[in-house]
Protein backbone atom coordinates (compact mmCIF):
# COMPACT_ATOMS: atom_id res chain seq x y z
CA UNK A 1 0.00 0.00 0.00
CA UNK A 2 1.59 3.01 -1.04
CA UNK A 3 2.09 6.26 1.52
CA UNK A 4 3.02 9.90 1.20
CA UNK A 5 6.67 10.50 2.83
CA UNK A 6 7.38 14.11 3.22
CA UNK A 7 11.14 15.36 2.22
CA UNK A 8 13.37 18.30 2.46
CA UNK A 9 15.70 18.17 -0.50
CA UNK A 10 17.66 21.07 -1.41
CA UNK A 11 15.46 23.44 0.77
CA UNK A 12 12.40 22.21 -1.24
CA UNK A 13 9.75 20.18 0.41
CA UNK A 14 8.44 17.11 -1.49
CA UNK A 15 5.87 14.82 -0.94
CA UNK A 16 6.47 11.30 -2.20
CA UNK A 17 4.40 9.00 -2.69
CA UNK A 18 5.75 5.07 -2.42
CA UNK A 19 5.38 1.77 -1.19
CA UNK A 20 8.97 1.76 0.16
CA UNK A 21 9.50 2.45 3.90
CA UNK A 22 9.56 5.80 4.74
CA UNK A 23 12.81 5.57 6.42
CA UNK A 24 14.60 4.02 3.27
CA UNK A 25 12.87 7.34 1.38
CA UNK A 26 14.43 9.50 3.48
CA UNK A 27 17.88 7.80 3.94
CA UNK A 28 18.03 8.14 0.05
CA UNK A 29 17.14 11.91 0.25
CA UNK A 30 19.82 12.20 2.96
CA UNK A 31 22.20 10.54 0.34
CA UNK A 32 21.55 12.45 -2.77
CA UNK A 33 21.75 15.44 -0.39
CA UNK A 34 25.22 14.81 0.75
CA UNK A 35 26.36 13.93 -2.83
CA UNK A 36 25.21 17.68 -3.97
CA UNK A 37 26.72 18.89 -0.65
CA UNK A 38 30.02 17.26 -1.84
CA UNK A 39 29.69 19.20 -4.91
CA UNK A 40 28.81 22.37 -3.69
CA UNK A 41 31.59 22.45 -1.57
CA UNK A 42 33.85 22.00 -4.75
CA UNK A 43 32.71 24.79 -6.42
CA UNK A 44 29.61 23.85 -7.88
CA UNK A 45 27.62 26.97 -7.01
CA UNK A 46 24.04 26.59 -8.98
CA UNK A 47 21.82 23.66 -6.77
CA UNK A 48 20.15 22.00 -10.05
CA UNK A 49 23.72 21.32 -12.03
CA UNK A 50 25.08 20.43 -8.10
CA UNK A 51 21.91 17.98 -8.26
CA UNK A 52 22.27 17.05 -11.67
CA UNK A 53 25.97 16.39 -11.75
CA UNK A 54 24.79 14.34 -8.27
CA UNK A 55 22.19 11.88 -10.32
CA UNK A 56 24.79 11.44 -13.14
CA UNK A 57 27.62 10.23 -10.88
CA UNK A 58 25.48 7.90 -8.97
CA UNK A 59 23.79 6.21 -11.79
CA UNK A 60 27.31 6.26 -12.93
CA UNK A 61 27.84 4.27 -10.16
CA UNK A 62 24.88 1.99 -10.65
CA UNK A 63 25.63 1.06 -14.17
CA UNK A 64 29.37 0.33 -13.21
CA UNK A 65 28.13 -1.92 -10.07
CA UNK A 66 25.55 -3.46 -12.88
CA UNK A 67 28.55 -4.37 -15.27
CA UNK A 68 30.72 -5.76 -12.64
CA UNK A 69 27.88 -8.12 -11.44
CA UNK A 70 27.15 -9.03 -14.79
CA UNK A 71 31.06 -9.59 -15.35
CA UNK A 72 31.32 -11.75 -12.04
CA UNK A 73 28.86 -14.10 -13.07
CA UNK A 74 30.40 -14.59 -16.29
CA UNK A 75 33.52 -15.24 -14.65
CA UNK A 76 31.59 -18.07 -12.06
CA UNK A 77 29.91 -19.56 -15.19
CA UNK A 78 33.15 -19.84 -16.99
CA UNK A 79 35.11 -21.01 -14.26
CA UNK A 80 32.43 -24.07 -13.47
CA UNK A 81 32.62 -24.96 -16.97
CA UNK A 82 36.49 -25.20 -16.39
CA UNK A 83 36.25 -27.33 -13.21
CA UNK A 84 33.68 -29.55 -14.92
CA UNK A 85 36.50 -29.97 -17.61
CA UNK A 86 39.13 -30.86 -15.48
CA UNK A 87 36.84 -33.13 -13.65
CA UNK A 88 36.29 -35.01 -17.22
CA UNK A 89 39.73 -35.02 -17.30
CA UNK A 90 41.64 -35.56 -13.86
CA UNK A 91 38.69 -37.26 -11.89
CA UNK A 92 38.84 -36.21 -8.37
CA UNK A 93 41.20 -39.00 -5.97
CA UNK A 94 38.98 -41.44 -4.59
CA UNK A 95 39.34 -42.07 -0.79
CA UNK A 96 40.13 -45.39 -0.06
Amino acid sequence: MATRVELLLLGQRLTVRTEAPAEHVQRLAAFLEARVNELKDAGVRDPMTALTLAALDIADELFRAREDRTRETEVRARLGALVALLDEVAPPAREP
